[in-house]
Order: structure tokens, then C-alpha cells, then sequence
């Protein structure tokens, strides 16, 4: 068992002075307080110089098997005023749940004495005799015998009842040149044909009889076989749905009231009722529980990720970034409840003070250039938008209004349809792809080359909503073509031409390792927090809706 004094640290830089936050921090948007920030230099620099275990990060040049972390501070008070903080990993770190300095997980799985390990061979066992079922000779060698005795029987009734077919046809002229008989030979014909028709119908259904019998002897082996796996499946099944319940039951957290609740309790209300995996084993969450535990009060906490991206998602070495809603908004709601928090900016409307300026207008479209953290359609939280703006604007408009997005960093030109006519005009344009866009960004870095196309494809990452990740098993074609315009300073201004519309597709693009690697300044999500996201819709080209003509219009953003 840890005690508060394994883990708690004490800061080794002066924080006299440094005045502590009125509220705790809104886990999943912040701007790090003094005291986090402080904190995570000096767990950094302990993760530079540690001697005592080993994990590989990525930041040696070494990529094969690289795994960044992230990495949580919590600042907290002891009972007597003493000022520290708490250090946690998410998951697990060099293939351990524990690690001296850090606080422990809120249920260790992998400890000896755990019930899970039992459990889990013995799901492993019903997986090992699966396989072995499902591999087994027999299983495909009745199939194939089963392919070949149906392919047999196939070719077996065609060439019979083709035989039949000729046969009825002999025995009908049989029967017509039979008429010049006299009626007691005739009879005897009649009498012939009608025994060989009845023959010929038995020989039918002898032969059907015949490969009936041995498809059936088959079909009720492999039955056999595919019953005894469908049991084993169902089997495994229920013990680790058992087991996975079982365990979810053990992750109970605190809260600063002494309340406990589990993770069977707190996803009950989730969309699947269940929990995501992973879920309890983030950097938060441990850092609270252990925090309520031993009596510390929770003072300010932050989250950075520490080593190289992963494949799919974007992450900056050593950014802070908040928790992940998917699997830890339901856990810290509980955690966090009587605490009074910051502001979640998200509920603010960062579009107040703000003119939604018009650049062009006629009876059928509007051209609006739309200013940088402004919403293109009402949110969950906050309605006014450019959608909003535009109904007030033109009351008597028809249809949607909306007929493309920019997310709400984004500045820039948006066309709007002022009838449900022009609407559908515009909208097979953006689904025709005929319609010209063009953006300018500044990144962090100096790009190599003067031009390229990106190819990455993005699908939602469903853990941590909007962030998008690259996925190419499940995600949306994404294709963007670039240019440089300009470089200084470390940064490169650039000219994007989106071939496709996914969501954040430019700033992924740009951020991720198998793009350009270099995030767009500002980009509080893929990259670091500026004052603005760098990003601008310049340049938009198509047909009018009613006239045809080919229409352009450009503008120059403020950064």
C-alpha cells in the first residue's frame, strides 16, 4: 500500500509568492497554471535523467516500438499547508502499473494476487481450443467435400433431366407416329411410354436420393463441428463479459465527499452502457483518487504527452492537453462534483462583440467573411453563429441558409443560399467538387519543398471528440494539395487547396507525421495555443446558383 509521502513531492523551485487558483482547473480545456507548469518541467526533467527503468519514448531516434505517454501533475496541500504535487502515467510505463514517485493505479490488475489473471488464462484456454476448432482439418475438409458434393449433384440432375428432356421429346414423336396404329397396339404404346416417363421420374429422385444421402452424412458432421464452436464463442463470451464487468466493478473513485462510484455505475448512462477501454487508467483520475485517499487537497492539475506521436493520432512532445471525454468526462464529473471548477469556455460564446461582415450580396447568395473562433452553425451550448446571424440578416430567406462549414477556429469566406432553390444549387457544386478553395496557414516549422499533396484518411476519434485521427482502415478519403507561399522566422506560410472536406482535414494534415509534421500555429488541438488559429478560407469560386456565371471571391485574414 502507497502512503501519501511515497508519492507526494515537494517542488524544488521557489514558489514563493506564486499565488494559488481561486478554482480547480476545468480538466478538459485549461491554460496551466504557474504551479503545473513548474511541476511538469521537474517530472520532465526526472524523465530525462531516471535510471531505474526503461521505456522507449521515441526521442532517441529509435521510432520501431515507440510509445509516448501521457504524462499528469497535481498540485495539492497537505493538512498543514505544505505545498507539492502528484505525478501519474496513463495506462501502463515500461510494462508496469507501478513505478516508484508515481502514484499507483486505482486497481492493479496485474498484480499477483489478482483475480483477473485466473480469469483471463482461462478466457485464453476457451480462445486456444477455438482456434484449434476452427483450424481444425476436419472442419475444412468437410466444407470441401460439402462444395464438391453440391457441385456433383449439380452437374449429376443437369445431365439427367437433360437426358429426360430428349427422351420426352423421342417418346412424343413415338407417340404421333403411334396414331397410324391400330387402337389395341397404340394402347400397348401408350402404355409403354407412360412406364418409361414414370421410370425415368424414379430415376430422378434415386439419383437426388443418392447425393442427398452423403451431403446430408456431411452437413451433420460439420454441423456438428460449427455447433461445439458456436458453444465455445458463446462460452467465452459470457465468462468475459463476466470477467470485464467484474472488473470494472473494482475501479471505484472517490470523490472530496467520500462518495465511491464504480465504472459499471458511472457509464450506465453512456450511449453502449459500458466503458471504453482503457477507461479508470488515465493520468487524471489516478491523480484524484489518490489524492482524496490520503487526505491531499487538489490544488491545480495538468496533462502533457511526453515522446513521439502515435501513428494515427497527433500529439506534440511535451504540449499539455486535456483529459480525454470519452473515457474520463463521466469519472472526473463524479470526482470533480462539489469542487468549484474554472469556466468551461465552451459553454461562453466566443463569437460576442464580434461583426459578421458581408462582402456580397444579391437576391439568390451572400459571401460572408467569418471571423476566426465563431461558430458556422449553432452548437450544443451556445446557438449565436453565423446561421444565427444570417437569419437575422435576411428573415425572408427560404432553406438551410448554411451550405458549407468552417470549423469555428477557422476565419474566413462562407457563401450562404437565401433560397431553398440556390441551396440545392450550391451544395451539388460542393458534392461535385467544382468549387474552388483555397486557405492560407502558417505553420510552426520551415517545409521542405516548394509544393505536394497530403493523403491521410481521418475518421473521428471516438474517445475524444472532435479530434480526428488517421485511420486507414476506417476513415474518409482526405486529400489536400499545397504550396509554400513564404518563409521566416521558423514558420511557413502556405497556400492549401482541399481536394476533399473532411473535418479538421487541413489541420491534421499539416500536423501530422505523415503530413508535413508541422502544426498550424494556434492550433490548440494538433499543435500549441497562439493567439489565433492561423488558418484562413481566402479564395472561393463557383457557379452562381441562378445565373451560372462563374463567380470568385478573395480575402486577406489578420494574421
Amino acid at each position: 500500500m502507497y502512503c501519501a509521502q511515497q508519492c507526494f513531492t515537494p517542488f524544488s523551485a521557489l514558489i514563493e509568492g506564486i499565488a494559488l487558483p481561486e478554482r480547480f482547473t476545468f480538466p478538459f480545456y485549461y491554460e496551466p497554471h504557474i504551479l503545473c507548469e513548474l511541476a511538469a518541467s521537474e517530472l520532465q526533467a526526472h524523465l530525462k535523467q531516471q535510471q531505474s527503468w526503461q521505456h522507449n519514448f521515441g526521442l532517441t531516434g529509435q521510432r520501431e516500438g515507440a510509445i509516448g505517454k501521457m504524462f499528469g501533475v497535481l498540485v495539492v496541500q497537505k493538512a498543514d499547508g505544505e505545498l507539492g504535487y502528484l505525478k501519474a502515467f496513463s495506462g501502463k510505463l515500461a510494462e508496469q502499473n507501478l513505478l516508484p514517485g508515481f502514484v499507483p493505479p486505482v486497481f492493479d490488475m496485474l498484480t499477483q494476487d489478482s483475480f483477473f489473471h485466473g480469469e483471463q488464462q482461462a478466457i485464453n484456454q476457451l480462445t486456444t481450443e477455438l482456434e484449434s476448432l476452427q483450424q481444425a482439418p476436419e472442419l475444412a475438409s468437410l466444407s470441401d467435400e460439402l462444395n464438391e458434393l453440391n457441385a456433383g449433384k449439380a452437374a449429376a440432375v443437369t445431365d439427367l433431366r437433360a437426358e429426360i428432356i430428349e427422351n420426352r421429346k423421342a417418346r412424343k414423336a413415338r407417340r404421333v407416329a403411334g396414331e397410324r396404329l391400330d387402337a389395341q397396339a397404340f394402347e400397348a404404346l401408350q402404355q409403354q411410354l407412360g412406364r418409361e416417363s414414370v421410370a425415368e421420374k424414379h430415376r430422378l429422385r434415386q439419383l437426388n436420393e443418392q447425393w442427398d444421402s452423403q451431403i446430408a452424412e456431411r452437413e451433420h458432421r460439420l454441423s456438428a463441428l460449427q455447433d461445439e464452436i458456436e458453444a465455445l464463442k458463446l462460452q467465452r463470451a459470457s465468462q468475459s463479459n463476466a470477467l470485464q464487468r467484474k472488473l470494472f466493478a473494482q475501479y471505484r473513485f472517490l470523490n472530496q465527499a467520500g462518495e465511491v462510484k464504480d465504472l459499471n455505475t458511472l457509464f450506465s448512462l453512456s450511449p453502449k452502457g459500458l466503458p471504453p477501454a482503457g477507461a479508470g487508467e488515465c493520468a487524471a483520475p489516478k491523480l484524484l483518487q489518490f489524492a482524496f485517499a490520503n487526505g491531499l487537497k487538489p490544488i491545480a492539475m495538468a496533462e502533457f504527452w511526453w515522446g513521439a506521436s502515435p501513428k494515427s493520432e497527433v500529439k506534440q512532445h511535451k504540449q499539455f492537453y486535456g483529459a480525454c471525454h470519452g473515457k474520463c468526462e463521466p469519472i472526473l464529473a463524479h470526482m470533480l462534483s462539489g469542487i468549484a471548477l474554472d469556466d468551461n469556455p465552451l459553454l461562453n460564446n466566443p463569437a460576442e462583440g464580434k461583426d459578421l461582415s458581408i462582402l456580397y450580396q444579391d437576391e439568390a447568395i451572400a459571401v460572408v467573411n467569418k471571423p476566426a473562433e465563431f461558430l458556422s452553425v449553432p452548437g450544443k451550448h451556445v446557438t449565436d453563429s453565423v446561421y444565427s446571424r444570417m437569419r437575422q440578416a435576411f428573415p425572408k430567406a427560404t432553406g438551410p441558409l448554411i451550405v458549407h462549414r468552417l470549423d469555428m477556429s477557422t476565419s474566413g469566406l462562407m457563401v450562404i443560399a437565401l433560397s431553398s432553390e440556390a441551396n440545392t444549387a450550391l451544395v451539388q457544386q460542393f458534392i461535385g467538387r467544382t468549387v474552388e478553395k483555397r486557405y492560407l496557414a502558417r505553420v510552426a516549422g520551415e517545409v521542405q519543398g516548394e509544393e505536394g499533396e497530403i493523403k491521410l484518411p481521418l475518421r473521428v476519434d471516438l474517445d475524444d471528440r472532435p479530434r480526428q485521427l488517421v485511420c486507414f482502415e476506417h476513415g474518409k478519403h482526405a486529400h489536400t494539395y499545397w504550396q509554400v507561399k513564404s518563409r521566416g522566422e521558423g514558420t511557413t506560410l502556405l497556400s492549401l487547396y482541399p481536394k476533399t472536406g473532411r473535418t479538421h482535414q487541413l489541420r491534421v494534415h499539416c500536423a501530422h507525421q505523415d503530413g508535413l509534421g508541422m502544426p498550424i500555429i494556434g492550433d490548440d488541438l494538433y499543435g500549441a495555443k497562439a493567439n489565433r488559429l492561423h488558418l484562413h478560407a481566402q479564395y472561393l469560386a463557383f457557379n452562381h446558383p441562378i445565373s451560372g456565371e462563374r463567380i470568385s471571391f478573395s480575402c486577406d485574414p489578420d494574421f
